[in-house]
């Protein structure tokens, strides 16, 4: 039986915050030590602003730390889709975002030297079905002409170039995505946070938010599980782990289960074998597959094996269900040793889209589906810049925020058994 342990944690040393007392004020508290949370700490506390974070566990410990590592650009939905909900203006200005994205990473990475294993290695999404494929062709026409990104399109005949299976039908690559270690990568958001001036409280759980002036200044009143105290603005960057403290953004957000398992070191020649070119993969289906190798070159083979958020139960379902699933892929691995299987949650809106904005004053950046990595360190970027500068370029702040159809929706996700069975029906006939 593998070990039930994120193989990324074991990779890096956390950094823990100092504990300190809460103020008695900041200029900006921030919920959810995170991508987005202590991206957005650091550009506040470099600006010079009096910035908290509270994070109920510690530092990087929801998804932060728990994903594959994939750096990459693009939205969950397709183009065209996208065009016909939003219009080519607005889809065009989401999809550069979506490229900008990787560089914020990357800048950020070298500007405060962390330790992260970055690679520019590209990502491969390989296609299920002929359908799939021939939709492929169709999208990089579209990406190429209207928004002036270049994918490939990778014929079936010359997929092994790009991947040791022959299950699929062919596949895009999009050569700027990135593979990181995402713990090495919180980790060293979190040092550069704390260096630059934020304070990070861990185990500090928020437990209510509410407007309160002082000295004729607008602001909120936050309690905590260590006391209170106010601060002007406040950010919540918590995606799947949102609580029932900001309810109303609680009710937007729907938390799905993600799990992960990693084999052993692979010998030098399998591991080329699996990957020549060492990719960022992923699958076309909707319940889908995603994988690669780590810097060790082990494989990562991760996807929604279950649902609902990880509990030692789904953990261990999920891992033989993912097993499975690699040696679908690779039966090459068939007789190699799974060591690690660990779970996190990550958040879909009801669109499937990412979004930023403020509810009742609040500040918020959620929904990032699987793009978190990239999308949650841009979005910490904008939305400091939006509450140091009162303004923004970001078209996620312009979309529409869906809620749950009639309202039947407190936040507890009763109908993912039903979404899942849903997914899979939908790959099936597709």
């Amino acid at each position: 039986m593998p070990k039930e342990l994120n193989y990324w944690l074991t990779t890096v040393q956390m950094p823990t915050a100092p504990a300190q007392p809460l103020p008695e004020s900041a200029d900006v508290a921030i919920i959810g030590a995170g991508f987005t949370g202590l991206t957005a700490a650091l550009s506040l506390a470099k600006r010079g602003a009096k910035v908290v974070v509270l994070e109920s566990e510690t530092i990087g410990w929801g998804a932060s730390s728990r994903n594959g590592g994939m750096v990459l650009p693009g939205l969950k939905l397709g183009v065209n889709k996208l065009i016909s909900m939003y219009g080519r203006e607005l889809t065009s200005r989401m999809y550069a975002a979506s490229v900008e994205t990787i560089g914020v990473v990357e800048r950020i990475v070298q500007e405060e030297g962390i330790g992260c294993d970055f690679a520019r290695t590209g990502h491969l999404e390989v296609a299920c079905k002929q359908s799939h494929f021939d939709d492929f062709a169709r999208q990089v026409e579209v990406i190429a002409r209207e928004f002036n990104h270049q994918r490939r399109v990778v014929p079936r005949d010359q997929l092994r170039g790009e991947i040791g299976s022959d299950i699929y039908y062919g596949g895009i690559v999009d050569e700027i995505s990135v593979g990181l270690n995402p713990a090495g990568y919180v980790a060293g958001l979190g040092i550069a946070a704390m260096r630059a001036g934020a304070q990070i409280c861990e185990h500090t759980r928020l437990q209510n938010v509410q407007r309160e002036s002082r000295d004729a200044a607008p602001g909120f009143k936050l309690t905590t599980s260590r006391g209170s105290f106010w601060a002007r603005n406040v950010l919540v960057g918590t995606s799947g782990y949102t609580g029932t403290a900001t309810p109303a953004l609680r009710k937007k957000i729907i938390p799905i289960g993600s799990f992960i398992i990693t084999t052993e070191v692979l010998p030098e020649a399998l591991a080329r074998e699996l990957s020549p070119r060492n990719r960022q993969i992923y699958d076309s289906k909707n319940y889908l597959y995603y994988y690669r190798l780590t810097p060790d070159n082990r494989m990562l083979f991760g996807g929604r094996a279950a649902f609902f958020p990880e509990t030692d139960q789904t953990i261990r379902k999920s891992a033989e269900i993912l097993r499975l699933g690699m040696i679908d892929v690779y039966p090459q691995l068939r007789d190699t040793k799974v060591e690690y299987v660990w779970g996190g949650t990550l958040d879909f809106c009801f669109d499937i889209m990412p979004h930023a904005g403020q509810i009742d004053g609040v500040y918020f950046a959620v929904g990032y589906a699987g793009h978190g990595v990239a999308m949650a360190t841009y979005q910490g970027q904008k939305m400091a810049e939006w509450i140091a500068e009162g303004k923004t370029d970001n078209p996620f702040t312009e979309i529409p925020f869906p809620g749950a159809p009639l309202g039947l929706y407190n936040g507890k996700p009763w109908f993912l058994p039903f979404a899942g069975a849903y997914y899979k029906v939908l790959d099936w006939v597709s």
